[in-house]
């Protein structure tokens, strides 16, 4: 299969899951089996596999054949190059490829001097009034490739200028930006750009994210702090003929590998091994020379050899180009394709299939359980009334009282439900102020202003790390009011199902390791980028600052961001069951009593609601073997295993 296959096959796979889910939220809303909760949850499910998205990013210095391997990768089809590709630099800013349904062809282009608003790329998505856009001719070639170069594009400024906007400048020209002989230095004219583009690949949800070289991708620290991070997959290029070089080794560490232990995903491409096909050597000798290159890239990167891919980007765009199929298996980029498919697709799928499937069982459960707690409901029901049979008033009216008094000692018990529900507000309430944005937003302030008010460096830097500190704190007492509703609720949920016969699991764990992991990764990268001796002896107080609160805290927001979203679904669904049994049960009690009353005034029609029990009994198994049928549907959907015999299946075999 090609790479386009794969990806098709990948978003069919999506399209079938989110078919079979969207039956599942149908039929409990078509039997009224659902709550809002519940629906909430499976369209979250929904939106997460239709908007599911695969982003690859490529990282190199420049004049590695960047941008030729994505025009060999994904452009081929078109007959010629499309990024421009040429010696020096093309590639100036970050820029990411891709495509949503319903857009029109475009680029999007920030304009460098965004950087002085102190907001975030992300942020600025939300301003379409600040990037300049140029519609594209997605048929027209020459007017891709003229819109794609616009995205080298760039300007000479004062070096102070450069400094303001975040540019390091080096005399050198070895750590940043080197002034010409008239004291200005060059810099790229947009900060960022996006271009939506209706390619075959990017159609199926992939994202490509190409990135400028050293000196451009440092100035830009959301790059290196969230896209390259969040990337399902990093290409690294080098070039066969220059191996891995100083600048090579920074792109390597701080921005590739960044302080993370994270090794999957990350591919590095050996490129331009064209340059070894010489003439003078045979084909085992360039084999042996092509190896010795791989071994000493795998070495000096300390990776896996099976990780670097030799490549000949150029002569693989040519062979397809020219339908060369001998040039193009001599180019080796097939093995990079295939490697890509097999590292980024199955690794990416198993995360959607494991949280779809989380989801879903959950809500599945649950519901087998409302109808398992139905049918032994009705089937009590049912049993009574047919004991009754030939007995006279006073057994009747033995089984009023009999039921009342259930129905009695089931209040006192709500008594403790509603306690406990107003403690779980307050737990509720407690977690949130933790958790929760304006928390964010005080220490957020408070760091602001500490930072502005130190004179001296000890002060900044004592500013930040608490700003760390306070966030952690926050997180630990989330876990401690966590453990206390998962304690509360799992003695609820204990003193319910023994009491009163409630088919009621323990409650979902919920865990902030997640969130407190990204804390340590941002803080890695803090560290690397920010909080080094040099940076806060050689950087302005203002712009320190500013830099601060343009990547570090927008990323901790981020991550605040997604564990509110995450509690927040946590907390609906470890409520949901034991309001929606105690619910049920309330409504069996009152169904049994009103039925024995109807069968005390008139005595004639016991047997008419004895047959109305057993066809009620009828259709909720038949609900029971639907719900299996369309859970076993969503499972093998997923290329899951077939999910196990629930509660009330058995139930069902029991009573049959």
């Amino acid at each position: 299969m090609t790479l386009v296959d794969q990806f098709s096959a990948y978003s069919q796979w999506r399209a079938d899951a989110a078919g079979a889910v969207a039956r599942l939220r149908q039929w409990l809303s078509r039997n009224e089996l659902g709550d809002v909760q519940g629906d909430l949850r499976l369209q979250y499910v929904l939106d997460r596999l239709r908007d599911d998205k695969l982003t690859v990013a490529f990282v190199a210095e420049f004049s590695r054949g960047k941008s030729e391997l994505i025009n060999a990768i994904f452009f081929s089809a078109h007959g010629d190059r499309v990024l421009p590709s040429s010696a020096g630099r093309t590639t100036m800013c970050p820029t990411e490829l891709q495509w949503t349904p319903g857009a029109r062809a475009e680029i999007r282009m920030l304009p460098i001097r965004t950087r002085a608003t102190h907001a975030s790329v992300s942020e600025l998505k939300q301003f379409p009034e600040e990037w300049m856009v140029l519609r594209l001719d997605a048929g027209s070639l020459t007017d891709l490739q003229q819109a794609f170069a616009r995205v080298g594009e760039t300007e000479r400024v004062a070096t102070e200028l450069a400094s303001r906007l975040g540019f390091d400048i080096d005399e050198k020209g070895e750590t940043g930006l080197k002034p010409g002989a008239d004291g200005m230095v060059e810099i790229p004219s947009w900060r960022h750009a996006v271009i939506q583009f209706p390619h075959p690949l990017l159609e199926q949800g992939l994202v490509v994210l190409d990135t400028p070289g050293l000196n451009a991708i440092g100035a830009e620290p959301e790059l290196t702090l969230s896209l390259l991070p969040n990337a399902h997959a990093v290409l690294f290029v080098l070039a066969a003929d220059t191996g891995v070089t100083q600048s090579d080794m920074a792109v390597w560490r701080e921005y590739v590998q960044g302080g993370q232990s994270r090794r999957k995903g990350r591919l590095v491409v050996l490129n331009k091994i064209d340059g070894l096909w010489d003439g003078l050597r045979d084909e085992a000798q360039i084999d042996a020379e092509i190896a010795r290159q791989v071994s000493s890239v795998a070495e000096t990167l300390e990776v896996p050899e099976t990780t670097v891919f030799p490549v000949s980007a150029q002569k693989g765009l040519v062979g397809r180009i020219s339908g060369d199929a001998a040039l193009v298996e001599r180019s080796r980029l097939g093995e990079l394709e295939r490697a890509l498919a097999e590292d980024l697709l199955p690794t990416k799928q198993v995360i959607v299939r494991d949280s779809t499937l989380a989801e879903v069982d959950d809500l599945v459960t649950q519901t087998d359980r409302l109808l398992g707690a139905r049918l032994s409901g009705l089937r009590e029901q049912l049993q009574e009334l047919t004991d009754l049979r030939g007995k006279n008033q006073s057994v009747i009216e033995y089984m009023m009282r009999k039921i009342r008094s259930e129905k009695t000692e089931f209040e006192q018990g709500l008594q403790k439900y509603y306690a406990v529900r107003s403690v779980f507000s307050t737990l509720t309430n407690n977690l949130l102020g933790h958790l929760g944005m304006d928390a964010l937003r005080d220490e957020t302030r408070r760091t602001r202003e500490a930072m502005l008010e130190s004179t001296f460096t000890k002060g900044l830097r004592q500013a930040m790390e608490s700003f760390f500190f306070s966030l952690r704190g926050n997180l630990a007492r989330s876990a401690d009011e966590i453990a206390e509703i998962t304690r509360m609720l799992d003695s609820m949920y204990k003193r319910f199902s023994v009491e009163h016969g409630l088919k009621l699991a323990a409650p979902e764990a919920f865990s902030t390791l997640r969130y407190e992991r990204e804390l340590d990764r941002l803080e890695s990268a803090f560290n690397r980028q920010i909080n080094s001796a040099l940076a806060l002896v050689t950087t302005e107080k203002h712009t320190l600052t500013q830099k601060f609160f343009e990547t570090v805290a927008v990323e901790a927001r981020r991550t605040f961001e997604v564990a509110n979203r995450d509690v927040e679904q946590w907390l609906r669904a470890v409520m949901s069951p034991l309001e929606t049994q105690v619910r049920e049960y309330q409504l069996q009690l009152k169904r049994r009593l009103e039925s024995v009353k109807r069968i005390h005034q008139a005595t004639d029609t016991l047997e008419e609601r004895v047959a109305e029990l057993e066809q009620a009994e009828a259709a909720m198994l038949a609900q029971l073997a639907e719900l299996k049928e369309i859970a076993g549907g969503i499972h093998a959907a997923l290329g899951a295993a077939a999910p196990v015999a629930a509660d009330a299946a058995m139930m069902q075999g029991r009573a049959a």
